[in-house]
């Protein structure tokens, strides 16, 4: 081994590098690692001497300190011994059975050099030529980043919720800079500067952790080229990145002020409002010299994102109490206003809130009103409201021509700006039998373009004043979001069931000599592609292959790992000798599949079956899946043990064919971790145990069904049917 991984593997009699000439899978396995991102660590004999490691393994115990091989894991890093991984350790060797640990905290150093760190990982035995174990083998990957990442997103997600309730801003600004001050992995000050109406001065906005004698300092700092980061930025709308205060002399009129607060590099993005007017800025302050990564500088965007979010609202709430201060009637129509998008917002039906828009409208702004949207070309009538059913008739079976120049809606929708008159459209129209005389025609935008436009129609003496313009035009801008927002989700869920739909079984296929079911149900609200999946199809000679596995991550990615896993084990199978042959050739696409296409591992059950006179003859590969579960007639559950390792991390994984017989009433489960590892209100795991208990005490109907309708309700009876938070897949063969 050359290079940089060299370091750690030393030749030489009794060295990691030595012993790999007496294990060939081991120098294998630090041919791999070595210099990959991945964890690995090579453990020998009860002590669990660490023989080699990689680079990355180092990285991530605590980098040169701690380079050594030759030593106990345990004398290495001690705080693992109160954690539980020694004794996880201890069992595995003992055992000779690898185990799995999925986002496992670890504190890594101890007293103030200790940090928080995630992993996925696996503990495997490492077996001599006579099967006997002599050490351990640790395979991982550090998700600590991606962890960070989430609590971030949900902190997030939390201060859009603020903003959505309209929360105070300095609440909202206090608390983005607080989350991102304990979130991010290196000491950072957040400040938020908000600009004058003039955009001329900075004023303090939040900075929870520099010194009251700064912000005061800073407090009112003219925008302008060279006045500091934050002037500067404010200035040229435009992100300015100092990475040492010392030096830059944007920095030349402030220096000493940031030598006495602490801090040695900033970086400010500018907070800008949809029209591109300066809102404020955002910075991000540091106690050393550094320059930012793309990382930092996309976290700056999204907070700066969310910052001019919440100032907008900030102002818009501002105009509004300014308006109900100046006239009372105001508070009344902005009360109508906030009822009237409750109600717009009541479910995400496009329809439905069209209508609601019309009953909002009518009587309350007028006593007749009419949406109409633009499709396929042609205009149509979605909603109207009207006092009596003569009048709401009238006004439905009117529909106006999509580019007459005489017709009002017509003219709005190709203007995109509103038209108010006091006196009946000149156009064609029912006008005379509904006693309008005047009428008010705002448009519904979405992206800058009018997609259609609300028709308020008044009678008698009535009027539309400024403020019911106002009123109208805002609610329909709440409402073309609204819509916007439910044609948005009705087509993502309907892109997600179809590719879901794409990715399954459309029909269980009929199985010689088996019966066979399966079940699916994806977490959240079903937006995005799970990453489970199954699949069952018939080979030469009445052979029939099954698989079923789960994609690292969701969405898009994981719908184009599920389909290259899927069509290259129907296009594979045929041709290969048997599962194992099959699951290498899996992991070859896996390993080859451009990055766009996704990185993530795969686990996997794949095997084929032949029915037989006695039953169903099985022969499976696991790839780093949970253990299949062997049902005999007596409904007892027995653990299949077949080793493998994850699908698309190493070229050649190490997996091991097993075969069984299922006798008529036998069946085989096989489910994903999201059964065993959905949680209760209390936060306990489902588990192996109460898996295998839900299905002992299914003595009758051993049918496939029934044995997944057995699994399904004893797991929903624990969870109380609250919410999962991972997809859930079984597939279940019964002999007949």
């Amino acid at each position: 081994m050359t290079g940089a991984a060299s370091q750690y593997f030393p030749e030489g009699s009794g060295t990691p590098a030595a012993a790999s000439g007496r294990h060939g899978s081991d120098s294998d396995l630090r041919a791999l690692f070595g210099e990959s991102l991945a964890v690995f660590a090579s453990l020998a004999g009860p002590a669990h001497m660490l023989e080699a490691a990689n680079a990355a393994f180092f990285e991530a115990i605590g980098g040169l300190g701690r380079t050594r091989t030759g030593v106990p894991l345990g004398q290495l890093m001690p705080e693992l011994v109160g954690q539980g991984f020694i004794a996880l350790l201890d069992r595995v060797y003992r055992t000779g059975q690898a185990h799995t640990g999925r986002d496992a905290r670890v504190m890594l150093g101890e007293g103030v050099e200790a940090r928080e760190a995630f992993f996925d990982f696996t503990y495997e035995p490492r077996l001599d030529p006579g099967g006997n174990t002599m050490g351990v083998r640790i395979i991982g990957v550090e998700i600590t980043q991606v962890k960070q990442a989430q609590r971030l997103t949900a902190e997030h997600r939390v201060l859009l919720e603020q903003i959505a309730r309209q929360a105070p801003l300095p609440d909202v600004l206090e608390g983005m800079a607080g989350a991102i001050e304990e979130l991010t992995p290196e000491e950072v000050l957040v400040s938020v500067l908000l600009a004058d109406a003039d955009g001329r001065h900075l004023r303090h906005g939040a900075a929870p952790s520099l010194p009251d004698f700064y912000n005061r300092a800073i407090d009112g700092i003219a925008t302008g080229e060279g006045v500091g980061s934050c002037g500067t930025a404010a200035h040229r709308r435009q992100s300015v990145i100092v990475s040492d205060i010392a030096t830059d002399p944007f920095w030349d009129d402030f220096r000493a002020l940031a030598e006495k607060a602490g801090v040695a590099a900033c970086w400010s993005t500018p907070i800008l409002a949809r029209d591109g007017s300066l809102l404020g800025t955002f910075a991000m302050y540091h106690r050393e010299p550094r320059a930012p990564q793309e990382a930092d500088l996309a976290l700056a965007r999204v907070f700066a994102d969310t910052a001019a979010l919440a100032i907008e609202r900030h102002h818009a709430e501002r105009a509004r109490r300014a308006a109900e201060a100046r006239e009372k009637a105001a508070r009344d129509d902005l009360a109508f206003l906030l009822r009237a998008s409750n109600v717009l917002t009541t479910d995400l039906d496009a329809v439905q809130t069209l209508q609601r828009l019309a009953d909002s409208c009518a009587p309350q702004l007028a006593p007749l009103c009419a949406v109409d949207v633009v499709e396929g070309g042609r205009v149509r009538r979605l909603a109207c409201a009207a006092p009596t059913r003569r009048q709401q008739e009238l006004l439905s079976a009117f529909v106006p021509a999509r580019r007459a120049v005489d017709d009002v809606v017509a003219r709005v929708l190709a203007s995109g700006t509103s038209e108010v008159v006091r006196r009946p459209p000149a156009g064609p129209g029912p006008w005379r039998e509904l006693g309008v005389t005047g009428y008010l025609c705002v448009p519904l935008m979405d992206r800058g373009a009018a997609f259609g436009a609300v028709t308020l129609l008044s009678s008698g003496d009535q009027a539309f004043h400024g403020h019911t313009v106002a009123l109208a035009e805002e609610l329909a801008r709440r409402a073309a979001l609204a819509a916007r927002n439910a044609r948005d989700y009705t087509h993502r869920v309907t892109l997600a069931r179809d590719l879901q739909a794409g990715l399954l079984l459309p029909d269980v296929p009929a199985v010689p000599g088996a019966d066979v079911a399966t079940y699916y149900h994806p977490a959240g609200e079903g937006l995005d592609i799970g990453g489970d999946f199954y699949d069952v199809f018939p080979l030469d000679d009445g052979r029939w292959a099954f698989m079923l596995g789960d994609v690292c991550g969701r969405g898009a990615t994981a719908a184009t790992t599920t389909a290259l896993v899927r069509h290259t084990a129907r296009a594979v199978a045929p041709l290969l000798p048997g599962p194992g042959a099959v699951v290498h050739a899996i992991n070859r696409a896996l390993v080859k599949r451009p990055d766009s296409h996704g990185t993530g591992f795969v686990t996997l059950v794949y095997g084929q079956l032949t029915p037989t006179g006695e039953g169903l003859d099985i022969e499976l590969v696991r790839a780093g899946h949970t253990h299949p579960i062997h049902l005999d007639t007596d409904r007892a559950a027995h653990t299949v043990e077949a080793p493998g390792s994850l699908l698309g991390i190493s070229a050649d994984p190490e997996v091991t064919a097993h075969r069984l017989r299922l006798l008529p009433r036998e069946s085989l489960l096989l489910y994903t971790d999201g059964i065993t590892e959905a949680r209760n209100g209390a936060g306990e795991l489902f588990g192996d145990d109460r898996l295998a208990g839900a299905l002992g005490d299914m003595r009758s109907d051993p049918t496939a069904q029934h044995t997944i309708e057995t699994v399904i309700g004893a797991l929903r009876a624990f969870t109380g049917g609250q919410e999962i938070d991972d997809d859930q897949a079984v597939l279940v063969l019964t002999a007949t």
